[in-house]
Formats: structure tokens, sequence, C-alpha cells
């Protein structure tokens, strides 16, 4: 498969995440362990290097991918799709504080730009008052675990900078890692184990092999052969579709001012991208 196609094929199946969730019968603690347990084993399955190298420098880096996938999870079930995704993708604002601390990067003037207007992005999802629907039943709730999910991430990005400047390539080993780690934390919220119906095993299988196992497979292919920005780009593909599917299974649709602001979140990324390619 050719590179570029492999990275949007990757991001067309991380997309697929909202909808199907929110489809599961399972609460979002069961959805986030049993997902997540699935997604460690099949990425150890399929990628090598997913099984290489581990130490034990990769477990704050493994706890803070955990705390993201669970936190996305919860969002997901509790606001909307559109809300849930947007608000993850706000760690590059949490980066400016997060890379002069850990790593000792400096920012400079201009590089207040991109978060200046993610934060203004982010501000939208929590001003007025969301319509209350049956896929969205805590707006509130979930924007907070929407955002939280935004900043461990930010911790997951960072954590990765920090293994690779002492000559650790983590990045497949980590996401096995996390999503084991994550399988456990949620595991006990999770209790008691339900009694499956052949639909829940369905959406686990679908989610833990094809959403994050298969997608991280195609996803580590492309990235080897495609410059970081474009890649950044293709991969964009993920927060616009994920709402479209939401809305066309589920009927789900964002307010005006999530929208507005998941849309300054994405021109933000994207610039933050573009900048750091130029240099």
């Amino acid at each position: 498969m050719p590179a570029r196609l492999a990275i949007l094929a990757a991001a067309f199946l991380f997309s697929t995440g909202g909808a199907v969730i929110k489809a599961a019968q399972l609460n979002a603690w069961q959805l986030a362990s049993y997902r997540s347990l699935v997604a460690g084993a099949v990425l150890l399955a399929l990628l090598p290097a997913a099984r290489q190298g581990w130490t034990w420098r990769m477990v704050p880096v493994g706890v803070a991918y955990a705390l993201t996938l669970v936190s996305f999870v919860l969002a997901t079930k509790l606001t909307t799709s559109a809300n849930a995704i947007f608000l993850q993708a706000t760690a590059p604002l949490y980066l400016l504080f997060i890379a002069p601390w850990w790593l000792g990067e400096r920012w400079r003037p201009r590089d207040l730009l991109g978060p200046m207007a993610i934060a203004m992005g982010m501000t939208l999802f929590f001003v007025g008052r969301e319509p209350t629907v049956l896929t969205a039943p805590n707006p509130w709730l979930g924007n907070l675990c929407g955002a939280a999910s935004g900043f461990t991430w930010a911790l997951t990005v960072a954590g990765l900078r920090w293994l690779n400047r002492g000559g650790i390539v983590a990045g497949n080993a980590t996401a096995a890692m996390g999503n084991l780690l994550a399988g456990l934390f949620a595991f006990a919220p999770a209790l008691p184990i339900p009694a499956f119906t052949g639909a829940d095993v369905a959406v686990l299988l679908y989610l833990g092999v094809f959403q994050i196992g298969l997608s991280y497979y195609l996803l580590n292919r492309g990235l080897a052969r495609v410059p970081a920005f474009e890649a950044s780009v293709l991969i964009l593909l993920e927060p616009a579709l994920n709402p479209v599917w939401t809305y066309l299974f589920h009927g789900e649709q964002p307010s005006t001012l999530a929208m507005i602001g998941g849309g300054i979140i994405g021109a933000a990324t994207l610039l933050q991208s573009w900048l750091s390619a130029r240099e």
C-alpha cells in the first residue's frame, strides 16, 4: 500500500471510534478497559518494534498514554464526538508549558500564535449551554474529560521526545504498554464483568483490532516514508470525519460554538505544523 494511502486509511479508521463507542451498550469504563486490552495484544502481535526495547523509562510515558485512552473514551460517552476529538487536539496548548519544564525547550514569541488560537477555540466548548441528548448525556463533564485527554496526550508527546533524547525509539512499544495499562486502570471501575452479547464482542473487536491496532500498523508504515508536515495534514482527516460518522449513524449534532471552536483548533494545529516544517 502507498505510504500516503496508508496514513489516510489509518486516519479513516481512527475517525470511526466516536460513532462505534457511542453505539456500544457497554459503559465507558468497560469500553475503555476491554478495548485497550484487545488493542494492546494486537499491537504486540502486529508490530515487532512493540515487543522490543521495553525499559522502566517508558513507564511514565505509558501511563500518560493510558490516561489519554481512558479519558477520551469517557469524553466520547459523555459529550459529543466532535467535542471529544477537538478537545484532545488542544495538546499543543499544554506543550507550551510542559516542554520548557520537562525538556528544557524554549519557545519564541511567534510560537505563541498557535497555542493562543487553540486556547481561544477551547473556551468556546465551555461557554453557553449545550443541549443534552441521548448520545451526549453530560456535555460539561465530557468536555472536562476531553480537555484532560488533551493534557495527557501532551504529556505523552513530550515523553516520547524525552525517550528519543535518551536514545530510546519507543513509539510502538509505548503504544502497546499504554493500551495494556489503560486496560488495567479501567478494569476495576468496569466491574462487574457484563454478560457480553454478540454486538458487544463485535464492537470490542472492531475497536481493538481495527480502530487502534490496524490503524497504528498503517500509520507506522506511512510515517516511515512521508514527511512529517504532510503526514500531519493527512492525519487531520480523523477530526474532520469523526463528527460526520456520529451525525450519520446517531444524528448527533454538535453546537455551533463547538464547531467554530473545533475549526479554530484544527486551523491552529495546521499552522503550528506548517511553521515547524519550515524550520
